[in-house]
C-alpha cells in the first residue's frame, strides 16, 4: 500500500520511571523514536523534563491523567474523582460515568487538567501535542475540557486514537466488533478536535504494550496511505512500578523495535 508520509513514532508514559526515561532517551538517540507524551505527576517526571531539555530533537506533549495514575492536584481538592492517596482509580467506565453525570466531578476533572497543562507550561518544555494516559480523552466530556483547557495553553495538536481494525487483520491480529466500535467511536473526537492537527491512524492500541520488532514488520508492510501515528512503551528496564501497573507489557522488547527499525533503514 502507498504511505503518504513515514509514520511518527511516540513513545507514551514519559516520566513513569527512570527505566522508562532511559527507554525514551536511547530509542530517541539511537532510534526512530521523534516524540514522547510526558506524565507530569508521575514519580520520574523531573528526571524526563531533564533529559528532554538535553535532547532538543524529541517533540514532547503533555500525557493527560485521569485514570490509573497520579493527580497533580490530589484528594483533598478532588475527593470525587481520586482515592485517599490521590491516584484516579483503575475502573476506567465508572470514572467515565463520573466525568459525565456529576458537577462536582467535572469541575473537579476540570481543575486537574487545567492544573497539568499549567505545569507542563512550567516546565519550559515546548507543548508539541497532547493525548491521555489510556485514551481516557476519547471520553467526550475529557475531550471538550482537555481542547478547551488545551488551546489556552498553546495545543495546536491533538491524539485521535483510530486504529483501522483491517489493518490489524492484515497484519495477523484477531479484530472483533469491539475493534470496530472503538474506531468509529474515535469520530467523535476528530470532530470535537476539529481545527487542531492530528494523523489520519494511530497504531498501538491492539497490540498495546507488545509493538515488538516481529510485529512492526508486518504492520510497516500493512500501512495505509494518510498520515499515521505508532505509539510504544519503552523502557531500559522494568522497575518493580512496571511490574506492578503494566505486568504484561513487553518495555524492553518495544525499545528493541525501535531501535530495530533504525538499523533497518
Amino acid at each position: 500500500m502507498a504511505v503518504s508520509a513515514p509514520p511518527v513514532f511516540s513513545a507514551d508514559d514519559f516520566g513513569l520511571s527512570v527505566g522508562v526515561n532511559e527507554g525514551v532517551e536511547l530509542a530517541h538517540t539511537q532510534g526512530v523514536l521523534t516524540q514522547a507524551s510526558l506524565m507530569v505527576a508521575a514519580p520520574a517526571a523531573a528526571d524526563a523534563v531533564r533529559r528532554a531539555r538535553a535532547l532538543p530533537g524529541l517533540k514532547v506533549g503533555l500525557h493527560l491523567v485521569l485514570v490509573d495514575g497520579d493527580s497533580l492536584l490530589g484528594h483533598a481538592k478532588l475527593p470525587h474523582i481520586t482515592g485517599p492517596d490521590g491516584r484516579f482509580g483503575q475502573n476506567q467506565a465508572a470514572l467515565g460515568v463520573k466525568y459525565f453525570f456529576s458537577g462536582a466531578a467535572r469541575r473537579e476533572l476540570r481543575a486537574e487538567i487545567r492544573a497539568q497543562f499549567k505545569a507542563f507550561a512550567a516546565t519550559g518544555l515546548k507543548l508539541h501535542h497532547a493525548d491521555a494516559h489510556k485514551h481516557m480523552h476519547l471520553h467526550p466530556t475529557v475531550a471538550a475540557m482537555m481542547i478547551a483547557v488545551g488551546r489556552e495553553f498553546g495545543l495546536t495538536r491533538i491524539r485521535v486514537p483510530a486504529e483501522p481494525p483491517w489493518v490489524m487483520k492484515a497484519c495477523g491480529a484477531r479484530v472483533g466488533f469491539g475493534d470496530y466500535a472503538l474506531y468509529y467511536w474515535s469520530r467523535l473526537l476528530r470532530f470535537q478536535a476539529r481545527g487542531l492537527k492530528s494523523t489520519a491512524h494511530v497504531f498501538g492500541l491492539k497490540w498495546s504494550g507488545h509493538m515488538t520488532a516481529g510485529r512492526m514488520r508486518g504492520l510497516m508492510q500493512n500501512l495505509p496511505e494518510g498520515s499515521a501515528e505508532i505509539y510504544f512503551h519503552p523502557a531500559s528496564y522494568r522497575d518493580a512500578q512496571l511490574q506492578l501497573l503494566m505486568p504484561d507489557y513487553e518495555h524492553e522488547a518495544e525499545l528493541a523495535a525501535l531501535l530495530a527499525l533504525k538499523k533497518s533503514q
